[in-house]
């Protein structure tokens, strides 16, 4: 095996290559050339073909020659030493080895032979889909999701989704989740929340909450070009997860520095923040934002909370009486658990012992957090000195269960501090201040019933304690905040009748800033506490109670990290908003049903009726229909406005008439003639003469008895 003869060099090998192609191509050359073809081309037009195309060393390194026209690859020397042609494709022939890679014949693959290659069998490729993981997963956790909005069945949708594994893809159920029920109704996205509850920490662990919900902050654009209030949902399902305690506050924070200022998901971390986890009592208008996990009313809560004690105390089933705690799922109303359990022990002394332990072990089960139990301990000792009406001794069984509780761990040791401190302080006009209390709980709820707005006053009057005002407008308030929405503006519309009547400016203000300092309190009680009193403040600015200004005063008023601020704040954005005043005025039904705009419109049509010959007792009597008795200020103002125009003193006998009737009070009189003083500057541009007319008017005004002596 020395010698190279049998094998081929480089060289050779890329001749072979060649020559294998042109074998082809003159294949497909011949068949052109033949009789089936549509245009058989002439010999010579075939030769310049090939000789053009196909040019070749031949294998012994010499340079190609023509012989006949003929490329000379497709002749060959006999042992004659003639040259003959071979035939096309360089097959055939006797004593010729056939074509470059001839085919002719059909190979048959033999097991058997010694040389046998099972790569040279046959091979078929087979298309098949490839299929991805997530895909799948995403495709079964849809029809789970589905499944679970029909059923609501928390327990068959989470093991379900147990049973599915591929825990590793976690995240991608909580974005599905969490983006399927933003598309749907308020139902959804309360299930969508309780879903989430449930299976933190049983199914899906903190991490796979915290990963999913960023998916969602980084798909939050897309999100957006189909829902179009995204924003405000997702951030209500970030707010209601951290509420819920399965995302962690710092989350906020963390996922803000991972996504870019301008994008939607930025957005919606700055409104889960400001809008809804920074407003006062948050925990409860975030769980109640879509109906609630309870769909109970707070009377119900109640009510529930008594049923369980009660049969807690009878069957003595601690673990229990925790499980029917839980399944209330109104962690931020278990005070009112602690209050109850409390006053039951005072009530059955026997059960005193059995109460406290249920108490020490919902504190130590953390199922009743150290702030809900604070709250419950200082609601009771609030209303201890009513409850010594029933219970004698309630105060002295208050104080020897306070240091127990404190001593076992389950009460904060900083509540007895507080207590003390309050009892260091006590208020000499005590016994007063309780009488006047009670007295005005009776008329407020004599208001409620009669609606006499009058013999209100009347009662205000001879109780002769004008110091307590802003006590008896906190209380009327409050009392109209627990109340139906017919209380609520009957409160609204005797607030403007008390201004000036009897009640100052200050007084008002003074009673929001009690209020609001006791905002929080407030709200243990009556849930949407912030709302409303918002609402109250922004009422008394519409109705003239309050200036706009006054507002920021009782702002400056309030101690620091007060959540009444909040509460002021919002009534702002209550007044700036568009037709605000319609709006508020309508907000609980509307006394006259009319915006402020309206009503002032129909006093200046009235006026000008009657200027222009009307009769005197038409237009008393459509002043007593507008029913704004303490809006009349609006009347008085118009009219001296219009009798200096018109110069002549017919709008001055209506006010005579309308003052000697009672129809419009000394108080709203003379507050018509401040609103006019206060504006003469600028009346004075439109009425040159203005001011003299105006001195005219007061010195008549004066002589009948229409002004206060305070009128300066």
């Amino acid at each position: 095996m020395a010698s190279n003869e049998g094998f081929l060099t480089e060289e050779q090998r890329e001749m072979l290559k060649i020559a294998s192609q042109n074998a082809e191509v003159m294949s497909s050359l011949s068949l052109s050339s033949s009789p089936k073809s549509p245009g058989p081309k002439s010999p010579g037009q075939h030769s310049s073909m090939l000789s053009e195309h196909h040019h070749v060393k031949a294998p012994g390194g010499g340079h190609s020659a023509a012989v006949g026209g003929v490329a000379v690859r497709h002749v060959r020397r006999s042992h004659s030493g003639k040259y003959v042609r071979v035939k096309k494709d360089g097959a055939g022939g006797k004593g010729t080895w056939g074509k470059l890679l001839d085919t002719g014949g059909e190979s048959v693959i033999d097991r058997n032979d010694p040389n046998y290659d099972s790569g040279e069998e046959p091979y078929e490729l087979v298309g098949s889909t490839v299929s991805d993981p997530l895909d799948e997963y995403k495709k079964a956790v849809a029809s789970l999701i589905e499944e679970y909005f029909s059923t609501s069945d928390v327990e068959v949708a989470a093991s379900d989704l147990r049973e599915l594994g591929s825990s590793e893809y976690h995240p991608y159920f909580i974005k599905r989740l969490v983006s399927m029920a933003m598309d749907r109704h308020n139902k959804e996205k309360e299930m969508a929340s309780v879903l989430l509850s449930a299976l933190y920490a049983d199914v899906i662990n903190a991490p796979q909450i915290s990963q999913g919900f960023f998916m969602l902050l980084e798909s939050a654009d897309d999100l957006a070009v189909d829902i179009l209030d995204a924003v405000d949902v997702l951030a209500l399902f970030i707010a209601r997860a951290v509420v819920d305690d399965i995302l962690p506050p710092a989350f906020i924070t963390r996922a803000r520095k991972m996504l870019p200022e301008a994008s939607k998901g930025f957005q919606v971390l700055q409104t889960a923040e400001k809008s809804y986890l920074s407003a006062p009592h948050h925990a409860e208008l975030v769980e109640r934002r879509w109906g609630g996990s309870t769909h109970f009313t707070v009377d119900e809560v109640k009510k529930k909370i008594a049923d369980l004690l009660r049969e807690y105390v009878e069957s003595g089933d601690t673990s229990e009486a925790c499980r029917c705690i839980r399944q209330l799922g109104v962690s931020f109303f278990h005070h009112e658990v602690v209050k109850r359990a409390l006053v039951l022990a005072m009530e059955i002394r026997t059960a005193e012992p059995l109460i406290l332990n249920l108490l020490k072990e919902a504190a130590d089960e953390g199922l009743i957090s150290s702030s809900q139990m604070a709250k419950g301990f200082t609601r009771l000792a609030e209303s201890l000195d009513d409850l010594a009406l029933d219970i004698p001794s309630a105060k002295k069984l208050f104080q020897s269960i306070v240091p127990q509780a404190i001593s076992e761990g389950w009460l904060d040791a900083s509540f007895a501090k507080s207590s003390n401190e309050d009892g260091e302080k006590p208020d000499k006009n005590d016994d007063k201040l309780r009488r006047y209390k009670k007295e005005v709980v009776t008329i407020i709820h004599e208001y409620f019933s009669s609606d006499d707005i009058p013999e209100l006053i009347r009662s205000l009057e001879d109780l002769g304690m004008p110091e307590y005002n802003p006590i008896f407008l906190k209380k009327l308030i409050t009392l109209a905040m627990d109340r139906k929405n017919r209380e609520k503006e009957m409160a609204s519309v005797l607030l403007s009748a008390l201004h000036i009547e009897i009640f100052t400016t200050e007084d008002i203000a003074n009673g929001f800033v009690l209020l609001l300092e006791s905002a929080e309190d407030t709200a243990l009680d009556i849930l949407d506490a912030s709302n409303e009193l918002a609402f109250f403040l922004a009422r008394a600015v519409i109705d003239d109670v309050l200036a706009p200004l006054n507002l920021e005063e009782i702002a400056n008023m309030l101690p620091p990290n007060c959540s009444g601020s909040e509460t002021v704040s919002m009534a702002r954005s209550l007044i700036a908003a568009r037709h605000a005043g319609e709006r508020i005025l309508r907000c609980w039904g509307g006394g006259t049903g009319w915006a402020v705009e309206d009503a002032k419109d129909k006093i200046q049509k009235l006026l000008e009726e009657y200027e222009s010959g009307g009769v005197l007792s038409e237009a008393c009597q459509c002043i007593r229909d507008l029913g704004m008795p303490f809006f009349n200020h609006e009347v008085v103002k118009k009219a001296l406005v219009m009798a200096m125009e018109k110069k002549n003193d017919r709008m001055l006998e209506l006010l005579r008439v309308c003052f000697s009737e009672g129809l419009i009070t000394i108080n709203q009189m003379t507050k018509g003639f401040n609103r006019i003083k206060d504006g003469l500057d600028d009346l004075a541009l439109d009425i040159p003469n203005a001011k003299d007319k105006f001195e005219f008017y007061v010195e008549r005004a004066r002589e009948h008895g229409w002004l206060l002596p305070s009128f300066a």
